[in-house]
This record gives C-alpha cells, sequence and structure tokens, in this order.
C-alpha cells in the first residue's frame, strides 16, 4: 500500500507582510519567497473554503493588497 503523500512545507512568511503593497508587486515577492499559488480577489469575492497548502490569497482594493492570508 502506498504512504500518505507529505504536501511540500509552506513558506516561512507572515501574510501580513504584504498588506498595503500595490497587488502586482505583492504577488511577484511572493512568488519570489515560494508561494506555489497567489490569487488575488477583489473584495466580496465568493471562494471556497478548502485549505490548500502553498497557496496566499490577497484581497486587492484600489490596487493594493487590503488583506491576506494563507490557504
Amino acid at each position: 500500500m502506498a504512504s500518505n503523500p507529505t504536501p511540500p512545507a509552506e513558506p516561512q512568511d507572515s501574510p501580513d507582510a504584504y498588506v498595503g503593497l500595490d497587488a502586482q508587486g505583492a504577488e511577484r515577492l511572493a512568488r519570489q519567497r515560494g508561494w506555489s499559488t497567489v490569487r488575488a480577489l477583489p473584495p466580496g469575492t465568493i471562494i471556497t473554503m478548502e485549505y490548500r497548502v502553498g497557496r496566499l490569497n490577497f484581497e486587492v482594493r484600489d490596487g493594493r493588497v487590503a488583506r491576506a492570508w494563507k490557504g
């Protein structure tokens, strides 16, 4: 029987560090720091609540990151 896969480790990076940055620069920085998926969302976007290892979410208002969270 095959063993369960081990998910890759997430970057040791605080999502709070992206708040206030312009969205394009924040996405570029997140990818440089090792996030495999970066997703920018407008305020109020309806999303599913599944957690994805390696994904960083940004809520973007007026071109700037207003909130950031993992998963």
